[in-house]
């Protein structure tokens, strides 16, 4: 038998035993006995796919990848022989085979097949095989302007935010978190698209660029015209993730499932670790006013936790920070129509290295560093911490 080349031969010797190896399928095999939030379930099947099958064969032919369109022939083959690689899309056109190196933990390895958007991905990451056939189309952008992220420490409030940002309202005092405390709060967190950006396979993530250097790269990648408001919008969520980290944070930004869990674990370990959400019981509940219920507030760890909060970007990207001195709390609450919601919340203990114009000094009129300073997490954010 002749010899392949290691990129191949890792390819066709992982696909067989990896190709189910989904998101979920990492996660559940990394961390056993901690549950996945339904904010991050719900993240699982992005709506710009296909959701019909997509099939791995693996022969002496090479690796074959059927989009599940039940027409013979309407695979991507990619055959390994003596000559190389030859890759055939069934239609005579060439496709990109990429190595990269990640910007996680592992490699990644890419095999595209046509158009970004409309093309079937072939990812070998440090989860394993995943075969991604996209839809015809992606999220389509809705028009909410970039603005200061209130969960990035070291950005100063816009002169509106104060008024304009629903999430102002997620910032309370420790002091504050009693039986009986009313609070105006809305927990859904907008991300510039009409749906929900899911998450994509690490390796399909891995191979594409998010850094400022190849931004106009990543524009022409998911057809966004430069200047337009998703352009800024995805301009900014990488700026954040580039921006340097705030006193002894530890940050990362998180561009599958698989990275998040690597990044969460390397902090917190993974035998006594969770991952907790916030849950409301209506979908897009509006602003309203809430009452924290007699049942009371639940201490959940009172140490070191990370935090991944949601960003806009056209799939699913999560800024991840890990810092000390924080206490995650559970706050049952009950709004004045009767709706429920069960709230997970976040204090900081330490907040001396914080913007002094950081949106939470601005509505809780107080000074970096002089109080515990907490905020409920918007639906969508994850907070993991040890127990």
């Amino acid at each position: 038998m002749a010899a392949c080349l290691p990129l191949i031969c890792l390819l066709v010797s992982v696909t067989a035993i990896a190709a189910d190896f989904s998101p979920e399928r990492y996660w559940n095999t990394a961390l056993p006995n901690t549950p996945i939030p339904n904010s991050l379930r719900h993240l699982f099947t992005p709506d710009f796919t296909d959701e019909k099958s997509t099939n791995v064969q693996v022969g002496k032919g090479g690796v074959n990848v059927n989009a599940g369109k039940g027409k013979p022939g309407g695979g991507t083959a990619v055959n390994v022989g003596k000559g190389g690689v030859h890759v055939d899309t069934g239609k005579g056109k060439g496709t990109h085979v990429s190595v990269s190196g990640g910007k996680g933990p592992g490699g990644g390895v890419g095999v595209h097949t046509g158009k970004p958007g409309k093309r079937t991905d072939v990812g070998v990451g440090k989860g394993g095989v995943i075969v991604h056939t996209r839809h015809k189309g992606k999220p389509v952008y809705v028009g909410v302007k970039p603005g200061p992220n209130p969960f990035v420490y070291n950005y100063a409030a816009s002169k509106t935010q104060l008024h304009d940002d629903p999430k102002a309202a997620l910032f309370f005092l420790e002091k504050d978190m009693v039986p009986g405390k009313e609070m105006n709060l809305r927990f859904n967190a907008e991300d510039g698209y009409d749906g929900k950006t899911a998450f994509l396979p690490r390796g399909e993530a891995e191979t594409m660029p998010f850094e400022s250097e190849k931004f106009s790269e990543i524009l022409k990648t998911f057809s966004v015209k430069p200047g337009s408001g998703e352009a800024e919008m995805m301009k900014k969520t990488i700026e954040e993730c580039e921006a340097k980290r705030v006193g002894g944070e530890e940050k990362y930004c998180a561009t599958s499932l698989e990275s998040m869990v690597d990044f969460s674990v390397s902090k917190l370990g993974k035998d006594h670790v969770r991952a907790v959400s916030t849950e409301v019981a209506q979908k897009n509940a509006p602003m309203q006013r809430y009452i924290i219920a007699a049942a009371g507030v639940k201490k959940l760890s009172d140490d070191k936790s990370v935090v991944c909060h949601k960003q806009k970007y056209p799939f699913a990207v999560f800024y991840c920070h890990k810092a000390m001195m924080t206490s995650v709390y559970a706050v049952p609450l009950e709004g004045e129509n009767g709706l429920r919601a069960k709230a997970v919340a976040v204090c900081h203990k330490n907040t001396s290295a914080w913007n002094p114009n950081h949106l939470a000094f601005k509505v809780l009129k107080v000074k970096p560093g002089t109080v515990p300073v907490c905020h409920f997490l918007p639906e969508t954010h994850v907070v993991w911490f040890s127990y």
